[in-house]
């Protein structure tokens, strides 16, 4: 007997697209074979018919992702972007330099850090030891489940300079931001710096973010990568007034403002079975330490529960999104 196969599905709203792509380029630099481009961004873009909201949309991927975990779920259902788009969005879906579409070579990079092992992957999505509590994760969880290889395939590698490739993620959305006018970031996990990277330097472009379960607590000591310098980024952050060295706005972050996160509307959002939960309540503080708007969104005080790390690819993601539309919905109105 032959089932549908989940985008397929007749059941799923049908929705009509414009859609296309075009690359933010990155700097020309000379190399042993001639000159080629440093870090671009790729960006594919979606939007209704009839667009109804105020700002697009940035959405900026975590880890070693691409922008496809904003396009499909690991069980083959459309993902965030469409949901987006339906609400009326126009929707701007980034592969960070390095990553995905974004050619990467180290020659031209630099060096790659190693490869993230698929049992980090099963500790950080979808872990044994949390199959009671993480319900929407139905799926296999061992290394050889379908959805979890599906998952995995899309998963690349950090530059061995951290700080070095959050400063290209938050340069290259920036000149985005440029291009598009102002506008939400989403971002997710490790992605989140290049969020805050990007206000920083766009504090005008940047009507609000929204950030799912970021990298954090502010200052941790994350193996392999060290302390994160600037709180959040592991990337210089401007200061006003401003900063000679991070261990000032470490040692009082309240002495400080932090231009695209001082005044700007930001939410942190949180699934109720994720291990990463914990470091978002540190990440609100320090946003509003510095002056920030920023309020934390935990899914299970909307009803939403069982949701891990991954909750914006789960088995329930069509609901995980609605408080984020109702979010972005108390942004609309006139510039």
């Amino acid at each position: 007997m032959s089932t549908t196969p989940p985008h397929l599905d007749d059941s799923v709203e049908p929705i009509t697209i414009r859609t296309g792509f075009f690359w933010v380029p990155g700097e020309q630099v000379s190399t042993p074979y001639g000159t080629l481009p440093r870090g671009p961004l790729y960006v594919e873009w979606m939007a209704p018919v009839e667009v109804t909201r105020p700002y697009p949309l940035v959405l900026v991927h975590g880890g070693g992702g691409q922008g496809t975990d904003w396009l499909g779920t690991p069980d083959g259902r459309q993902g965030w972007a469409y949901d987006l788009v339906r609400a009326g969005y126009a929707v701007y879906v980034v592969d960070r330099p390095g990553h995905g579409r974004s050619p990467h070579h180290p020659d031209v990079l630099g060096p790659v850090a190693p490869p993230l092992p698929l049992e980090f992957a099963s500790f950080l999505f979808a872990s044994p030891d949390d199959a009671e509590t993480q319900t929407q994760w139905p799926w296999d969880r061992t290394l050889d489940g379908p959805e979890f290889k599906q998952l995995t395939s899309a998963m690349g590698f950090f530059l061995t300079d951290f700080a070095e490739g959050q400063r290209l993620d938050g340069e290259r959305l920036a000149a985005l931001l440029d291009l598009i006018g102002p506008a939400v970031l989403i971002t997710h996990s490790a992605g989140s710096p290049g969020g805050w990277l990007a206000a920083n330097r766009r504090p005008e472009l940047v009507r609000g973010i929204v950030t799912i379960e970021p990298m954090g607590p502010p200052y941790a000591e994350i193996p392999g990568l060290g302390e994160i310098v600037y709180g959040l980024t592991y990337a210089e952050l401007t200061t006003e007034p401003a900063i000679e060295s991070p261990d000032q706005l470490k040692a009082d972050p309240s002495r400080y403002r932090v231009p695209g996160l001082t005044g700007t509307p930001v939410v942190v959002v949180t699934g109720s079975a994720s291990s990463s939960a914990a470091q978002s309540p540190p990440v609100v503080e320090f946003l509003l330490a510095v002056g920030g708007n920023a309020e934390l969104l935990a899914l299970a005080d909307d009803g939403i529960v069982g949701n891990g790390h991954g909750l914006i690819l789960e088995a329930n993601s069509s609901d995980t999104v609605k408080p984020i539309i109702a979010w972005l919905e108390q942004l609309d109105g006139p510039e």
